[in-house]
């Protein structure tokens, strides 16, 4: 192998354009090579202990696959040492798109609490409503640019429940980890202190459980049943707009919870304000807190999630067919997990190799799913030019008068809305950046709900492409 410096500098510019500047320089930037009599190593130092668990639960298998693509046949590992390690993150010097950032920074517990936390005891603390996944723990859920944010902001609840972020809504769409990561919330902390009180349920058998309260008479156990608990964790917060009543009896048990600093964990497929009928006084508790988006995962995510799941497996599916499933399984971790599982549930049943056409056979129809009636950012772009008379090459330049602009706009709402491609995705496809988009999709997003006639200027695109208008808000 080259020299370490040398090497290290080629997988570190790949993680860069991989990971997106701010992580680069919060996870990757901070270590550094040193020399080892291997030839086919790359020891990294890191500054500390816990700098060190983090990384390597988080990042390691980002680095390990960048070194595979360019330092084929090189192990990584990495040790502490902080006479050898890069300067912390916060000491180097940080670009305006770094300074910029608001992602948390992951809590600090002492490296020996982080490695060897205590188990919950059996019989204490107690756990209401639903039972948690044991599967779906910090440990097991892996990160990328997409839910970096939002996993550093749960362990920060997890670690300081009822402190910084109360509440902490993760909002996305289906399968991309926002249960996993509320019960992950919940998982800790019954590790962290046994003796906690945790509910988890979901707003449907939320609804369920007060129509039967109604029924008989028991309104005032129901509100104990909430109201007396150290984390509330409900799922699928935006159907609470089905019901008035329970919107009223959330809002108190809302207000209680927080005047005692007791943590609310909440998911929803879309930010507060756009859920039609739920009450303002609940969208602005909602958004009090912090309310963190989960993005589709990137390709280097898709394939670090494949990899986990076959850890430890004693015959695990070539890299080449894990390859095949992350290219084109783009949108959803559970289609992800879903047709990994039947790749190997037909390898081991029917006691047939893998081979290409077996693997495409066995897919066609997760990938038929995945691409069935959606449109490309290149369709959006298309109609969009086609039904305000404007090139598609306006759609990506850098002119900004009103009727482009609008426009352009309009099409990054309806890629964000009806396609599964994340932000900086999107961003790529106009030539802009992830800030763009966000204001973008924010600005049309109130036009198409107080302004009438924007509204039926985005419904004709809608519905010249074939899809369903009601996803819009």
């Amino acid at each position: 192998m080259q020299n370490p410096e040398s090497a290290w500098q080629k997988v570190s510019d790949r993680l860069k354009e991989t990971l997106g500047a701010d992580t680069h320089g919060r996870w990757i930037a901070v270590l550094a090579p040193v020399s080892t009599p291997e030839e086919d190593s790359l020891l990294l130092a890191a500054r500390d202990e816990w700098t060190k668990f983090w990384i390597e639960q988080n990042w390691l298998a980002f680095i390990r696959a960048a070194a595979g693509a360019v330092l084929p046949g090189v192990s990584v590992s990495i040790a502490v040492d902080p006479e050898a390690a890069a300067p912390a993150a916060a000491d180097a010097p940080r670009t305006d798109a770094e300074s910029d950032s608001d992602e948390p920074s992951p809590p600090r517990p002492s490296p020996s609490a982080s490695q060897s936390r205590p188990k919950p005891q059996s019989g204490s603390g107690e756990l209401r409503g639903m039972p948690l996944n044991p599967e779906f723990t910090f440990e097991n859920f892996v990160t990328g640019p997409s839910n970096s944010f939002a996993q550093a902001a749960a362990l920060q609840v997890a670690v300081n429940p009822g402190g910084a972020y109360n509440p902490l809504m993760f909002i996305g769409d289906t399968g991309l980890g926002k249960t996993h990561l509320m019960q992950a919330v919940a998982h800790r902390l019954r590790e962290l202190r046994p003796s906690a009180t945790i509910v988890y349920i979901t707003l449907e058998a939320m609804l369920n459980d007060l129509i039967e309260a109604i029924k008989n008479g028991s309104q005032a156990a129901f509100r104990k049943r909430y109201r007396h608990t150290d984390l509330l964790l409900v799922d699928d917060i935006q159907f609470l707009s089905r019901s008035p009543q329970l919107q009223e009896e959330f809002f108190n048990t809302f207000n209680a919870l927080q005047n005692e600093r007791r943590q609310i964990v909440l998911t929803c497929d879309r930010p507060p304000e756009q859920i039609q009928g739920l009450d303002r006084r609940l969208v602005s508790r909602f958004q009090q807190g912090l309310v963190t988006d989960i993005q589709s995962p990137e390709y280097a995510t898709r394939m670090a999630i494949l990899k986990s799941k076959q850890a430890g497996s004693p015959s695990p599916v070539p890299d080449e067919f894990l390859a095949y499933i992350a290219d084109n399984i783009t949108s959803n971790v559970r289609q992800l997990e879903g047709a990994l599982t039947k790749l190997v549930c037909y390898r081991d049943l029917i006691g047939r190799p893998l081979t290409r056409e077996v693997v495409e056979e066995q897919l066609r129809g997760f990938i038929h799913r995945e691409h069935k009636a959606e449109p490309s950012c290149q369709d959006v772009q298309r109609a969009v030019a086609d039904e305000f008379e404007l090139k598609i090459s306006d759609m990506t330049s850098r002119e900004r008068p009103q009727n482009v602009a609008l426009p352009r706009q309009i099409a990054m709402f309806l890629c964000r809305r009806y396609t599964h491609r994340s932000l900086p995705e999107i961003a790529r496809a106009f030539d802009k950046t992830h800030a763009t988009v966000v204001h973008a999709c924010k600005t049309v997003a109130g036009r198409v709900e107080t302004d009438p006639s924007i509204r039926d200027r985005v419904e004709t695109v809608v519905r010249k492409m074939g899809l369903d208008p009601a996803q819009l808000l």
